[in-house]
């Protein structure tokens, strides 16, 4: 595994992402999502426990859930703005340590989709956001898509 080390001048421009969406996940078989809602203090944006019946909203086919869910997402932010989503989540929720560890068991990660405008573009996150995350045991999972994909699709 090869570690990646950036060093940006203090104020050097970064160049803008796109958009950026951001959801904290939790996943366990033996999740209750009404039992994560009332620990954390908030209602999940959208939750299931295992073996629920899914209709999906959209084309309306049924699945039946492979384990239990509870995920609270952020507003989408266009142009990217992936600190502020992280506070607009975490704030949301109770930050006592002791919650947070008898949560430990459904690896609560935050899953953020990061889109480029262009092919050098880059996002810094400060040491409260990564502290904050830190302190809650929250993993930083980022997608980055690469707006040449998107042109690459668009041809015929």
């Amino acid at each position: 595994m090869h570690e990646h080390i950036e060093i940006r001048i203090k104020g050097e421009s970064v160049g803008a992402l796109d958009h950026s969406f951001a959801t904290l996940r939790l996943f366990g078989d033996d999740l209750v999502p009404e039992q994560i809602s009332a620990l954390l203090g908030a209602e999940a944006t959208a939750a299931e426990r295992k073996g629920e019946t899914l209709v999906g909203r959209v084309t309306g086919g049924v699945r039946i859930a492979k384990t239990g869910s509870w995920r609270l997402r952020a507003t989408e932010r266009e142009p990217e703005d992936l600190e502020a989503q992280v506070f607009e989540i975490l704030d949301q929720l109770s930050a006592d340590p002791s919650v947070w560890r008898s949560l430990a068991r459904y690896e609560p990660d935050l899953f953020c989709g990061i889109f480029m405008r262009s092919s050098n573009d880059g996002l810094c996150l400060s040491p409260k956001a990564l502290l904050a995350l830190c302190q809650r045991g929250i993993e930083l999972s980022l997608d980055i898509y690469d707006p040449c994909e998107e042109d690459a699709e668009a041809r015929p």
